[in-house]
């Protein structure tokens, strides 16, 4: 795993247990580099799918606190807990369920019909981890492991 993998798995052993003690759902992390600045990105959700200020807030206060103690880091970074916003990533099998019917995006690791990209209304994902999504008129079937990244989308 590469370091930038293993920071993000040890910041979610961080924030699960602050996530669920405030009921939000952790959605994403993310360690990367923009620019000159190292960036560590906490996407969280509340029950009703979006993520108030305060609860942004107070998750920050409680992670800064376990991230200055444990100090699992060795760069300066700028921490910031956000909703996933309007093109939110599917992650897990539980996100493809929910977001059925919606439109989402995907890119794929190898080519499905001579492309790597769709856009389309997420119409199934069955238990054989199949995900069919209704992309220019026809229904494509993807298989879940070919999945590079998924995302909610609002534009065709």
């Amino acid at each position: 795993m590469s370091y930038l993998g293993k920071v993000a798995e040890t910041v979610t052993d961080f924030i699960l247990p602050i996530a669920h003690s405030e009921e939000l759902n952790l959605v994403d992390v993310e360690f990367l580099k923009e620019g000159s600045n190292w960036i560590l990105r906490i996407f969280l959700e509340n029950k009703d799918g979006d993520l108030t200020i305060e609860e942004c807030e107070k998750v920050s206060r409680a992670l800064s606190v376990i991230l200055d103690e444990e100090d699992p880091i060795d760069k300066s970074y700028i921490l910031e807990v956000s909703s996933p916003g309007l093109e939110r990533p599917l992650k897990t099998e539980e996100d493809f369920e929910r977001f059925k019917g919606e439109l989402i995006a995907v890119k794929t690791f190898k080519k499905i019909n001579g492309k790597k990209e769709f856009i389309g209304t997420l119409k199934d994902f069955e238990k054989d981890k199949i995900i069919l999504i209704l992309a220019d008129k026809q229904e494509i079937s993807i298989d879940y492991s070919l999945v590079a990244r998924a995302n909610l989308t609002f534009e065709i």
